[in-house]
């Protein structure tokens, strides 16, 4: 079960959530450390993994929020205890993400540090996988799209071959485009980092009367222990 810390900070509901897991007889519960009104602003509350930690023991607890290199993983771990990652838009345009994390769970320091050439032969992989998913290219290429920007972040590359290869309209003109690349750049330290959206929301949409108590009332913050 992946869950966040609650709706806001006045309604925090991931300790009473990760209890109530374990009685249902859920194998794993992940937490991201944020509220659902936070979205994705700010920074993860990792102190919230450690303490869902600590109340939950039954069962393997995972963190999730943050984690953009095999390192962030390792610190991550080291300072909640939790028994491993999630990982979400850390591995955006970067599927090598996970190489790093085997390795660096293994013990090793070797991280991939592809060069344009091969983050080249990447993205016209992942576009044919998208059409072969999708069962058609116009489909396949167009939500394809989205990640050019994030497989070039860092990359020294001109905003008319970025938007080239963002318009694309088959695997071949992709291809024709992805040629035209500077393949010998190495991997830059601009690539490392935050990437996706980094947004918090206004308000969260919730049911009419999802936080109405049973007396008609609007539930009020609880108390620092009861984890609700």
């Amino acid at each position: 079960m992946k869950m966040r810390k609650g709706i806001d900070e006045r309604h925090l509901t991931y300790l009473d959530a990760g209890r109530i897991a374990v009685e249902e007889g859920i194998a794993a519960v992940a937490l991201h450390g944020r509220t659902a009104v936070q979205h994705y602003g700010g920074e993860a509350d990792w102190e919230a993994i450690a303490r869902l930690k600590e109340a939950v023991t039954e069962i393997p607890v995972l963190g999730n929020g943050d984690i953009w290199s095999a390192d962030d993983a390792l610190r991550m771990m080291a300072r909640t205890g939790c028994d491993g990652v999630v990982v979400g838009r850390g591995c955006l345009g970067r599927p090598w993400l996970f190489r790093d994390l085997a390795a660096a769970m293994e013990g090793s320091a070797e991280r991939a540090r592809p060069d344009l050439g091969e983050v080249a032969r990447v993205m016209a992989r992942h576009a044919e996988l998208l059409v072969e998913s999708f069962g058609s290219e116009p489909h396949g290429i167009a939500d394809f799209r989205k990640h050019v920007g994030w497989y070039l972040k860092g990359f020294t590359v001109g905003a008319e071959t970025r938007r080239g290869l963002a318009t694309a309209a088959s695997l071949e003109e992709l291809r024709e485009r992805l040629a035209e690349l500077d393949h010998t750049q190495p991997w830059p330290a601009a690539a490392e980092g935050p990437r996706g959206k980094s947004n918090p929301r206004d308000k969260v949409l919730l049911p009419e009367g999802w936080l109405d108590d049973t007396r008609g009332g609007v539930v009020t913050e609880e108390s620092d222990v009861s984890g609700g």
